[in-house]
């Protein structure tokens, strides 16, 4: 039986690790990486970079793999490979489970700005702060390149190139962060306003405790929607398992393919 994982994250990899921990017997794992940080720290299992070439590159992947389980575990910003991939299942009749850590919630506190997108978030910003935190990766700076008038600290875990803002400090860093290091930077930085996307998870949490406690603003970048008809878990203990009750019904004829048990 063989499962592929659309991966890149902290979630992807646990799930690639449980399974490796106690494999089925016969199981065999793909994880794939869209290659875009240079240096990604690969999972346990055979291992894939680059991307399929849309739906329909990926639709003829499971196919020539024989791909019985395919997993997307991306970013919940990787909109576009989300939306591929439950293509690419309904054509090669592959089931599909998507994996997708819970989003951020406001507390008490919290003086967040809500924007629709990353051009929403340009759009928002000079009413809300001058000196920016911008923590949305280096693939979306284009969004913000005109705003001659900001200054930005921008993290990223590999070097962003243009279009980018003219004034700006690159910091390059990963997570999971520490609450008293992103302390340090709002405060360094004299920062009065911090842009991020609902990307959820523990690793980049800090910044908002940080941004609550020093009365700074945050303009939070909603996520995109799974694609309709897609079940949905948000832990990847919960993915193993629908990859092993799917392990259990392959040995049996007369048993109906997974099902998502939460």
């Amino acid at each position: 039986m063989h499962v592929l994982i659309l991966g890149g994250t902290t979630e992807a990899r646990r799930v690639a690790e449980l399974l490796a921990a106690e494999p089925p017997e016969g199981l065999r794992v793909t994880n794939s990486l869209a290659g875009r940080v240079a240096a990604p720290r690969t999972p346990p299992g055979e291992v894939r970079v680059g991307g399929f070439g849309g739906a329909e590159g990926l639709a003829d992947w499971l196919r020539e793999h024989t791909v019985d389980l395919l997993i997307d575990a991306t970013h919940p910003f990787a909109g576009t490979i989300s939306f591929n991939a439950a293509r690419a299942a309904a054509t090669a009749h592959v089931p599909l489970l998507a994996l997708r850590r819970p989003g951020w919630e406001p507390v008490e506190g919290d003086v967040w700005h809500e924007a629709g997108s990353l051009a929403d978030a340009a759009e928002l910003l000079p009413s809300v702060g001058r000196r920016v935190f911008l923590t949305t990766g280096r693939m979306g700076l284009s969004a913000f390149a005109d705003l001659d008038d900001l200054w930005f600290l921008v993290r990223s875990v590999d070097a962003p190139e243009p279009p980018q803002p003219s004034r700006m400090e690159v910091l390059l860093d990963r997570g999971p962060f520490t609450l008293d290091g992103e302390r340090e930077l709002l405060r360094r930085h004299r920062i009065d306003v911090l842009v991020t996307k609902d990307s959820g998870g523990a690793a980049t949490a800090p910044k908002l405790t940080a941004a609550r406690e020093a009365g700074v603003p945050v303009v939070v970048v909603r996520r995109p929607a799974v694609p309709d008809g897609v079940p949905v878990v948000a832990e990847p203990g919960q993915a193993v398992r629908w990859v092993r009750e799917a392990h259990a019904r392959h040995s049996s004829p007369g048993r109906r393919g997974p099902h998502v048990s939460g």
